[in-house]
């Protein structure tokens, strides 16, 4: 695969941005690169400890300062944190730099996905399903918006997921199969 652009994964939070991403990643030979982790390691703690201490604004002016270095980057496959397309200006870094999947997922899918799940600070909260619905109904304009394709995450494979976001990808003429072996009839 020879991908001309940089694909950027967008969806709320347990959508299967890092794992998917990490996949699609080494499928087209790209970098993988997590927007969240990149803040984790600039500001030395995890998001959550961020978010107690400093508050949201606050995290939210960080993304939006390594969403604008990462989307101007090298060629890479990004995982963004499921908060990213809340700024206007991290919203258009996103659309005109790369192409944007949106893994769409139900509140409910990501409710039995991550109702476990204690690293999360938006989720954190006595009925997180409510919340999952509220975030949805806030973002989920925002990330079609985004969007240049739209992957609904429901039931099927991490492998199914990665080989769908590469077909839309072909389809659009972003990245093209390696060129046939030397000798190798091509077709007419």
């Amino acid at each position: 695969m020879n991908p001309t652009q940089s694909v950027f994964l967008v969806g709320l939070p347990g959508s299967g941005k890092s794992t998917v991403g990490r996949q699609l990643a080494r499928r087209l030979g790209l970098p993988f690169v997590d927007s969240d982790h990149v803040i984790e390691q600039r500001i030395g703690s995890s998001i959550r400890a961020f978010f107690d201490r400093e508050g949201e604004a606050a995290f939210r002016d960080l993304e939006a300062q390594v969403i604008d270095e990462v989307t101007a980057g090298p060629l890479a496959v990004i995982a963004t944190g499921g908060g990213a397309v809340l700024r206007p200006e991290n919203r258009v870094h996103l659309h005109e730099r790369g192409r944007v999947v949106y893994l769409r997922s139900t509140p409910e899918d990501l409710f039995r996905r991550l109702r476990n799940d204690r690293h999360r600070p938006l989720l954190q909260v006595a009925d997180p399903l409510v919340r999952l619905k509220d975030l949805h109904a806030q973002r989920h304009p925002l990330y079609a918006e985004t969007a240049h394709f739209a992957i609904d995450t429901g039931r099927p494979s991490v492998a199914t997921l990665v080989n769908m976001i590469l077909m839309q990808l072909e389809l659009a003429g972003l990245v093209s199969s390696a060129p046939p072996p030397d000798g190798a009839a091509t077709p007419r």
